[in-house]
């Protein structure tokens, strides 16, 4: 797969950067693709034609703005073989899950964000005022490379939604799944304009794309360290910014919880995508006298995690994206066992001949003031760390700079929410209940700024804006 061209102003044309970006399949080591990368006039050209689209698109009624994206949403559809298989030698996720989570539900937030859209109030009366819900313009939608389409979808749907245009940077190492979109928003029709593609590195054509003066929002996912980059240099010129940065999240598991139920589920959270996951729980919090059952659960457990070629139906986990981030996992590990952690499995365990894998890592013996209990690994590691007392506890739970999510075990759900009450997390969940898509995602700290899914994805892509009118106005008009 070579892809020399760029999406602009709904045409196709050669991209004019000088560099030409490898994909690398994670399992098998090899190159599969290549982009040839977007240059500042490329990106130039892009946001100009996104603010030329931008009266008419922002203008448009929201019901040709809803068909759109369920025009988009059906031609995804017809690609999404294509597109698990993609993802999956991007990413590493076994091709089974990724056909699931990362192509099927995107595919179905296009659809969900359409019906939100429908019911969302855009237009409300407050006393003497009209107050209505505009665009907030024009969008730089930069997106990482760990759920590619997710990422995506999250931010270009509600945005075209609210009236927004596009422009997408998506990551250089797994950017297919955004070509893929471009053809299908081509498919869909949508004017010229609307929605446009870069592609190349962060500190290039990321860094244009956020300076450039005609961009009024950047909406980011990523790590929080270009977090910080993006908010710095959006602050210069005082642009709105939504970050979805890293975490560290908890498992909080109260005396009299079903430990069982708990170790399981933290470590399907916690390897789902190999660990390369915003919101995994990578720290196990558990009462002092549980150590030894949590150990033996765990040794049993991981046993069932096999590794393997992500095209083979029995593989759990998949390799990591990158050999540096397979380095970046074992040196975390390393330096944690050096300063006095244990590892309860993934030592000496033997790997497949080829792919970024990191065994399945369970460590105990962790304290707070080792750096693998409050920096985001990103690779399929969970800490055990033990607490006395429900208010130590806590204090675990809340003793990172990340708030993106956390989950609460307790004997009851009662027991459970008094404790989900008192975390600094964007997300809670108690008992292994399910997540919800059209509930808002986000986080505190740095974790980032904003939040997304549901009505509140589509509202952060709005500005409201109030008319005051004569009181007269409201005798005669309906609002």
């Amino acid at each position: 797969m070579h892809q020399h061209d760029t999406y602009i102003n709904g045409v196709w044309a050669p991209a004019t950067g000088v560099l030409k970006t490898p994909v690398i399949d994670s399992f098998t080591e090899e190159t599969f693709a290549t982009y040839q990368t977007s240059s500042a006039a490329d990106v130039d050209a892009a946001v100009r034609c996104a603010r030329g689209a931008l009266a008419a698109w922002s203008q448009t009624p929201l019901a040709e703005r809803i068909a759109a994206v369920r025009r988009v949403a059906t031609a995804l559809h017809e690609q999404a073989d294509a597109l698990g298989r993609v993802i999956s030698r991007e990413v590493g996720m076994p091709v089974k899950l990724a056909s699931r989570i990362q192509v099927a539900a995107p595919i179905a937030a296009w659809d969900r964000y359409a019906s939100l859209a429908a019911d969302l109030h855009w237009e409300e009366r407050v006393g003497n005022s009209l107050v209505q819900q505009v665009s907030v313009g024009v969008v730089a939608c930069i997106t990482p490379w760990n759920y590619p389409l997710h990422q995506i979808t999250s931010k270009v749907a509600p945005a075209l939604l609210a009236g927004c245009t596009v422009i997408l940077k998506p990551s250089e190492m797994a950017p297919s799944s955004a070509f893929m979109l471009a053809k299908a928003i081509e498919q869909a029709g949508l004017p010229p304009g609307v929605f446009n593609l870069v592609h190349g590195t962060g500190s290039d054509v990321g860094e244009v794309l956020v300076r450039h003066p005609q961009v009024d929002m950047i909406s980011f996912t990523g790590s929080t360290q270009a977090g910080r980059r993006i908010a710095a240099l959006a602050g210069e010129e005082v642009k709105r910014v939504a970050l979805e940065l890293g975490g560290k999240s908890a498992a909080l598991v109260l005396p009299g919880a079903d430990l069982a139920a708990a170790v399981k589920a933290t470590l399907g959270s916690c390897f789902l995508n190999s660990g390369q996951t915003c919101s995994a729980t990578t720290r196990l919090l558990i009462p002092r006298d549980c150590a030894e059952a949590v150990a033996a659960l765990a040794l049993e457990l991981v046993g069932g995690y096999r590794m393997g070629d992500p095209s083979d139906a029995a593989t759990r986990l998949g390799p990591l994206i990158s050999r540096a981030q397979q380095k970046k996992v074992l040196a975390l590990i390393d330096a944690a066992v050096a300063g006095g952690a244990r590892r309860l499995t993934g030592e000496s365990v033997p790997l497949p001949a080829s792919g970024f894998f990191v065994a399945p890592t369970v460590l105990d013996g962790v304290t707070p003031a080792m750096s693998i209990a409050s920096d985001e690994v990103f690779g399929p590691v969970l800490v055990v760390m033990t607490y006395d007392g429900i208010e130590e506890g806590i204090a675990l739970a809340n003793g990172t700079d990340y708030g993106l999510a956390a989950t609460v075990w307790g004997a009851t759900p009662q027991a459970a929410l008094a404790v989900a009450r008192q975390l600094r997390s964007g997300q809670v969940d108690v008992n292994g209940a399910p997540f919800n898509p059209v509930a808002p995602f986000g986080g505190f700290g740095k974790s980032g700024i904003g939040r997304e899914n549901g009505r509140y994805g589509i509202e952060e892509f709005l500005e409201p804006v109030s008319i005051q009118l004569p009181p007269s106005y409201f005798e005669t008009a309906q609002v």
